[in-house]
């Protein structure tokens, strides 16, 4: 009579226990990871994708002999057995531990026929470039999760959904055939970049020979369509390999040109210019007398000119070409803090530009409420306020297209793992203007093009396409003191070209150049040499594959 209660009980109050039970036995649940997107430059070269490998691995509930298992083992996946042994005897997990990744066919083939032994397919990424791009592809953690640069602003888009499948399984774990299909998995979305990896490389091998050169801590050089805000290249030095990232210095993540902040210094000048001329405040050919060198006055204190320059009256294009701190210091006393701040503002200084890379700085450019007679006479010349790379290749683009606002991006299209186009990056047409198109004409035209062929950017002068560009060197501030080191530099060149009708914008930034070496220190010493070869490069190449009209 107690047998016939026990089997009634354990076939009608004990069911759905058992049945569980059983499942668990039966049935075996097998997560298919999807392929991550690929990353891919302007012209379809792979700068990012994902290769299957096989792993094996123990199931260590499912191990009848560990030492057993581990002596068959060893020999499958050339390693030692003492080593197996101690990965599925110490392992938390019941249900998994890695024995070996980037296994062989043969080997998952031989392992499988050991009980608790299983092989599982799984992802790794791959970047081809090496380090070429590294600070706009970013890099994945172990988990294929991004960490850094597209890599991670578009992370939930390149990982893709997995799929998750029942089947049913033999005694030794093994799957024997699909039961059910619950979800299927979803490949990640492909990411097209602006960038070119030509010009890429034009860049980054140009900023490596002048790292070298002058023994700079380091360097930025950013290429960029001035009418779409699209970026060609995009160079931080430093830089890292995201093949080999577990040995790479921390510090070489950091991606400068939008990270870092800075007095940019005399490149700045050009651009309060063409607020002086917008509002009417200047006159294009109307002399301001510079003080032969010397400016005092009260409230701003004492201007001089870099090297003891000595300069009488200048226009607005020689205060330009001859880099005049003293010039700039009056132009800003007649523009006034309001006006100043506010062109300042609307061209971008003080805010993110809304680039699609993380980690971006706004910069600092204090409330006008908040200048001094010091401001309103240093912040011309490019003291009191600091800025980002990315922010002056606006700026300057800006002034290259005409005058209308920009955005600068490095996305150009997101593409599903069928090939559609998600979304396409496409420039908006242009609205409004933040300064009248003459004015920004004028600027580059006739005042940037004197910089390079009389004044202190000679040194970036090509012989075959006029350039545009202004030279900048910035003293750095002390740390955690007043004032500024007498050794520190940053030496700054933006560039362009043809002048008349401006394909890309070029502005190459060397920070602490070593200025014992006796080479110099100065944007026009360090930097436009650099720009100049990085335009005639880019510029050559754009014309032999039909982009740009001269």
């Amino acid at each position: 009579m107690s047998l016939l209660w026990r089997c009634f009980y354990l076939q009608y109050f004990r069911t759905d226990y058992f049945c569980s039970a059983s499942a668990r036995q039966r049935l075996k649940w097998i997560s298919e990871k999807p392929q991550r997107g690929v990353i891919l430059d302007r012209c379809g070269r792979v700068l990012a994708a994902s290769n299957k490998i096989q792993t094996i691995f123990a199931e260590p509930r499912g191990v009848k002999s560990i030492d057993e298992t581990a002596v068959k083992l060893a020999p499958i996946v050339k390693s030692e057995a003492m080593r197996i042994y101690n990965l599925i005897k110490n392992s938390k997990n019941a249900g998994y531990v890695k024995i070996k990744t980037d296994a062989t066919v043969r080997q998952c083939s031989a392992a499988l026929k050991i009980s608790g032994i299983g092989v599982e397919s799984d992802w790794r990424r791959f970047y081809p470039a090496g380090p070429l791009a590294a600070h706009v592809v970013g890099f994945t953690s172990l988990d294929n999760r991004g960490l850094d640069g597209i890599e991670l602003k578009y992370d939930k888009e390149l990982r893709g959904g997995a799929g998750k499948n029942i089947v049913f399984a033999d005694v030794l774990r093994r799957p024997v055939r699909l039961k059910e299909q619950n979800s299927f998995v979803t490949d990640g979305c492909g990411i097209i970049l602006t960038v070119d990896t030509a010009i890429q490389q034009f860049a980054r091998g140009e900023l490596l020979n002048v790292m070298q050169n002058f023994e700079a801590e380091s360097a930025v050089a950013i290429v960029a369509e001035p009418s779409s805000g699209a970026i060609f290249a995009f160079v931080s030095l430093p830089d890292f390999d995201p093949n080999q990232i577990r040995f790479a210095e921390p510090n070489t993540f950091r991606n400068r040109a939008i990270t870092d902040q800075f007095e940019p210094g005399s490149i700045l000048k050009p651009v309060v210019s063409a607020i002086a001329i917008d509002a009417g405040i200047v006159d294009k050919n109307e002399k301001i007398f510079c003080e032969n060198g010397d400016y005092r006055g009260r409230g701003f204190g004492r201007i001089g000119e870099y090297g003891n320059h000595s300069f009488g009256e200048l226009t607005i294009r020689e205060i330009l070409i001859h880099s005049s701190n003293i010039g700039m210091a009056k132009i800003g006393q007649r523009i006034g803090a309001k006006k100043l701040y506010e062109g300042l503002k609307l061209f971008g200084f003080g805010q993110k530009t809304g680039i699609d890379l993380p980690g971006e700085s706004e910069g600092l450019l204090r409330g006008c409420d908040e200048w001094t007679g010091y401001s309103v006479t240093r912040i011309p010349f490019g003291q009191e306020i600091s800025v980002t790379v990315i922010q002056l290749v606006r700026a300057f683009c800006i002034l290259a297209n005409g005058g209308h606002p920009v955005q600068p991006y490095v996305v150009k299209a997101i593409v599903d793992s069928n090939g559609n186009i998600v979304e396409l990056k496409r420039p908006a047409a242009p609205v409004g203007f933040v300064v009248k198109p003459e004015v920004a004409r004028w600027v580059v035209t006739e005042a940037m093009a004197g910089v390079v062929n009389e004044g202190t950017g000679k040194k970036a002068k090509l012989e075959r396409w006029q350039l545009f560009g202004k030279t900048g060197t910035a003293q750095l501030s002390l740390p955690g003191q007043k004032g500024y080191s007498d050794k520190d530099y940053v030496a700054s060149f933006v560039a362009g070209a043809p002048a008349e009708n401006p394909a890309i914008v070029v502005l190459v930034s060397v920070c602490k150049p070593n200025i014992s070496l006796g080479k110099g220190y100065t944007g026009g010493t360090v930097a436009a040499p650099v720009a100049a070869k990085i335009v005639e490069k880019t510029l050559n190449y754009l014309e032999n594959h039909g982009r740009i009209v001269q």
